[in-house]
């Protein structure tokens, strides 16, 4: 009896792996499950209840997205230029903003910071109507100019508070060493202070980049019909059932956005993220 009263706690212990298992399938089902219908339906030629499965795969749908009487290049190549554009204006700011905030006694500076996350504070849809609005007056509604400042105002939330962070984890020892042998501050920024900060801030170029590319609000409300990009195309084709076009849309979108968030992973290290908020 002492035997086998003993052996029962062991033998509880071992099926610890059931909840676990199916813990971890449920998280899996839910990450991947709609990654893998995704996937099906960019290769899709017909699929319709009650069929589990697609009952044809092609690539037919591809060739009509890059057809030349297709917008998909064009929303394509409207995309990867405001988003460009988006992230040259907004490191332009952020980073003499990120040093100041990271480097001087502003006053305010608590308050500074939380002005930038204003336009994530509020729901995008009545913020984009009333922009809309603003940029009528100014002619700039249906203009690739329109669509990029409203890219950076979403993106430099992200420009700003990284490229803080980026410049607060630098030991000033460094800079003080290079100023203490005669280099000028120009120069210190220049050859000392920039390059130690420029992982923190290719992470945070990045992050715009993908913001503006995957953007959806405020490209309808100020560049549709005008200047089409692909979360617009992404739209449009979903809202007209054409499941296997919004498909192919969400993977061309989906692509950079995985390769670049490797990519912020490699650069942007613990310490940096630890000063964001300091």
């Amino acid at each position: 009896m002492t035997t086998i009263a003993a052996s029962r706690p062991a033998f509880s212990l071992d099926l610890w792996w059931i909840p676990r298992s199916i813990a971890l399938g449920l998280v899996a089902f839910i990450i991947f499950g709609p990654l893998t219908n995704l996937f099906l339906w960019a290769v899709t030629e017909r699929w319709y209840f009650p069929h589990a499965l697609p009952l044809e795969y092609g690539f037919s749908y591809w060739g009509r997205v890059f057809s030349p009487r297709g917008t998909a290049m064009e929303s394509l190549t409207n995309s990867i230029l405001v988003a460009f554009l988006t992230v040259a204006l907004a490191m332009a700011l952020a980073v003499p903003a990120g040093y100041a905030l990271a480097r001087l006694r502003l006053p305010l500076r608590a308050l500074i910071m939380l002005t930038f996350l204003i336009p994530q504070a509020f729901p995008n849809l009545p913020v984009y109507v009333n922009i809309a609005r603003l940029f009528y007056q100014f002619g700039l509604n249906g203009t690739v100019a329109g669509v990029v400042l409203v890219h950076v105002t979403h993106g430099l939330v992200y420009a700003v508070w990284i490229a803080t962070a980026a410049f607060a984890s630098i030991d000033r020892e460094l800079e003080e060493a290079a100023r203490s042998i005669g280099a000028s501050p120009l120069r210190t920024f220049r050859d000392v202070t920039l390059p130690l900060a420029a992982p923190g801030l290719l992470a945070s170029a990045i992050f715009v980049f993908l913001e503006s590319l995957d953007e959806f609000t405020g490209s309808y409300f100020v560049g549709a019909p005008d200047v089409n990009t692909m979360p617009l195309l992404l739209y449009t084709a979903s809202a007209g059932g054409n499941y296997q076009i919004a498909s192919i849309t969400a993977v061309l979108l989906l692509l950079p956005s995985v390769g670049f968030m490797l990519v912020i992973e490699r650069f942007l290290k613990s310490d940096v993220l630890s000063k964001v908020g300091h």
